[in-house]
């Protein structure tokens, strides 16, 4: 635009006149940049939540303390009476507060040391993570003084609430009924938890848009510790968008405009029985007598006539943990993991802040979350599965040997240390292009397999049966070269049944083959099915039924095989005791319903205070991908209980594109507008849009509140 000799202007340079000529221009473009970037480069004057029309609050902090503190509002706006009850609960003084039912709960909480262990996790936060926890308790207590009229009178013993009582909560949920609860100790073998989930992350390979995708889809019961809250926190240095459970104050699973992730329960052994030889008033370790610590803690029991009972109970510790249970001689100490790992929330707050895969794993490197398995898609095209925990160091034994109650009598069974991040089973951007887990040990993660057992110790994970869900999972995946956005959501709600497609060739003729009526008819009813379980699936009930009145491990004529690990078990090993049984669970299925081949969604059904709706999806352990769990009713049906949660399907592209659903409601504050508002969608097999700018979220606005 202008010509220079020898570094001078050939014409002299009228400023005055280029600025007056380009100003407009420049103000143009920098109004541009500044109205473009309502993300997490613009701070925000003020803080605020915008409540959108299905009750997410979407979190604008001008600082992170100030972000906290309104989380801790928006939880209590949307479930105040869950999580101070959750809370009361986590200090081991819930009888205290609401009577005798509750006693076995504070036994087990202090059993485990919960309370004193939180004021030791508080002390050992960064100072900054400490203000983030302070902030994050403000806000309880600020929403809790400004709508008193909002909570329910009897958690309200419970204000106010503490930092402490956060990571007593924190660890609660995550140590003592995620890793271990009080009904896995009292069975003493470890048994299946009903804790589940699906993850997938695909390629850009696989993608039919060329962008990686990321599927989250936790199971877990709907109430309760369990209830997951959707949220959108934005403030300096982060824009995160996800869910958490209630009561905790940092995103567990989430995305951001570059990466992802999700997590599922995973096959990993965070905890472990040893039994103890009593001897004097100690116990025998390494030939010598060692005393238990004792601690004496003072109970108060609230009566139903409003007075309080006292009663003194004693928690003894050995070096393996604290005892359980004391019979003839011998007595149960229960050790488990993560009790030294205090940073787990700053690590899920690093894992939201992070903006590529180095920056993420780096996070993951602390080893501070005690188990899950991380599913993990970012907009670079990585995806990434790692069997996520702590895993102990063990001298001996494979992974079925410590499913068992471990001598405690010496040194050699006591672990001390943990694997290091590098140890644990992992596979970034495997060959075939996708990646699942539906609570399956991670060598079935992918095909070909990417993760291979036999590197790695024999304890790390089972070598068990990939069981019917995770090779529909699987096969749903593999069979399907391009996947579209829209084609994962409907894989997401597949209600195909695995199970029926392995049997039903060796079942239906079988049964036609009988003279007893009943079960030929039942044969043409199952033939007509079309394998799923939706809504007006007809067949769905019958076959359902007969699974359960069968023994499954003994079913199968070829038993799962290793080798062959997407394709067994498969054939029925007694057809005539097969059909035998179904004729006995038609007859039962034509007397209470009138009808052989009544719809899946007239006996299964989804409720909420005036809402009763036809449900669809099923018993994961049958091979549906879209899992819900259901409970018997008075009137003889079956009510959703547990099961699909949240879902969140991510595309990374550029804006990234997602859609969400809290199966229940984002709420359950009495008269919330958002308790079941969302299961009309999940009856129709339907995720919403996710609002994640600031004109989508204004353009759908409810509510604004304003700190």
């Amino acid at each position: 635009m202008f010509s220079f000799v020898k570094n001078k202007p050939l014409y002299p340079i009228q400023w005055h006149k280029v600025l007056r000529r380009f100003l407009p221009f420049l103000l143009g473009i920098i109004f541009i940049l500044v109205v473009s970037s309502q993300s997490i480069s613009s701070v925000p004057k003020t803080t605020e939540i915008l409540w959108d029309t299905y009750g997410i609050p979407h979190i604008y902090g001008n600082n992170t303390p100030n972000a906290f503190q309104a989380f801790g509002w928006a939880q209590m706006q949307s479930h105040g009476n869950l999580l101070l009850h959750l809370y009361g609960q986590a200090r081991g003084k819930a009888a205290q507060y609401w009577g005798e039912d509750y006693l076995e709960s504070d036994k087990w909480v202090l059993t485990m040391g919960v309370p004193k262990r939180a004021s030791a996790w508080y002390a050992a936060q960064s100072p900054a993570f400490r203000s983030y926890l302070k902030a994050f308790a403000n806000g309880i207590n600020t929403y809790a003084k400004r709508h008193p009229d909002l909570i329910d009178d009897e958690v309200k013993v419970v204000l106010p609430v503490t930092p402490e009582d956060v990571l007593s909560h924190l660890q609660r949920v995550l140590l003592f009924t995620f890793v271990v609860d009080p009904g896995r100790v009292a069975d003493i073998t470890h048994t299946k938890s009903a804790l589940g989930s699906n993850g997938w992350a695909i390629a850009p390979k696989r993608s039919a848009s060329g962008k990686a995708m990321l599927l989250a889809n936790p199971h877990l019961p709907w109430g309760d510790l369990f209830l997951w809250y959707e949220a959108q926190i934005t403030a300096p240095g982060i824009d995160a968008y996800g869910a958490t459970l209630v009561g905790i104050p940092v995103l567990a699973i989430a995305f951001n405009d570059n990466l992802g992730w999700t997590h599922t329960v995973n096959t990993h052994d965070g905890w472990d029985s040893y039994e103890l030889k009593l001897q004097k008033d100690g116990y025998l370790f390494d030939g010598k007598v060692r005393p238990f610590e004792t601690t004496n803690f003072s109970l108060k029991i609230k009566q139903k006539n409003g007075a309080f009972r006292e009663q003194i109970f004693s928690v003894q510790n050995s070096l393996h943990g604290p005892v359980v249970s004391a019979n003839k001689g011998k007595a149960l100490a229960l050790r488990v993991v993560g009790q030294n790992s205090p940073g787990v929330l700053e690590q899920w707050w690093d894992m939201a802040s992070s903006q590529n895969l180095t920056q993420f794993q780096k996070a993951l490197q602390r080893l501070q979350l005690p188990m899950f398995t991380v599913m993990y898609a970012d907009r670079e095209g990585h995806i990434m599965h790692l069997f996520n925990g702590l895993v102990p160091v063990r001298q001996q034994g494979d992974f079925a040997y410590w499913q068992n109650t471990i001598p405690g009598d010496t040194s050699k069974t006591l672990w001390t240390k943990m694997h290091p991040y590098r140890d644990l089973p992992k596979v970034i951007d495997p060959p075939s292009g996708w990646l699942q887990n539906t609570n399956d040990p991670p060598w079935t993660t992918t095909f070909p397999i990417a993760i291979k057992a036999d590197n790695y110790p024999s304890y790390m994970a089972p070598r068990g049966p990939m069981d019917f869900r995770a090779q529909r999972s699987a096969r749903m995946l593999a069979e399907d070269e391009s996947i579209s956005f829209e084609e994962m959501i409907a894989y997401k709600h597949s209600t195909q049944m695995e199970l029926a497609d392995r049997i039903l060739d060796d079942l239906i003729p079988a049964a036609q083959n009988q003279e007893n009526q009943l079960a030929r008819r039942a044969a043409e009813v199952l033939t007509k099915w079309d394998r799923k379980a939706d809504a007006n699936s007809r067949g769905a009930v019958l076959f359902n039924s007969w699974v359960d009145n069968l023994d499954i491990n003994t079913a199968f004529s070829i038993p799962w095989n290793e080798k062959s690990p997407r394709t067994t078990p498969d054939g029925l090993a007694d057809p005539e005791s097969a059909v035998k049984t179904l004729a006995n669970v038609a007859a039962k299925i034509e007397q209470t319903y009138g009808t052989l081949d009544v719809a899946w969604g007239d006996v299964f059904r989804l409720r909420s205070d005036n809402v009763d709706l036809p449900a669809n999806g099923g018993d994961g352990e049958k091979g549906i991908f879209r899992v819900v769990t259901f409970a018997p009713t008075n009137d003889g049906r079956f009510q959703a209980v547990n099961g699909d949660s949240y879902v969140a399907a991510v595309e990374f592209s550029q804006p990234v594109k997602a859609k969400a659903l809290i199966s229940y409601g984002n709420a359950t504050q009495p008269n919330s507008p958002h308790i079941g508002d969302q299961l009309q969608l999940f009856a129709r097999q339907e995720l919403r849009p996710v609002w994640r700018n600031r004109q989508e979220i204004t353009a759908h606005l409810e509510e604004r509140t304003v700190f």
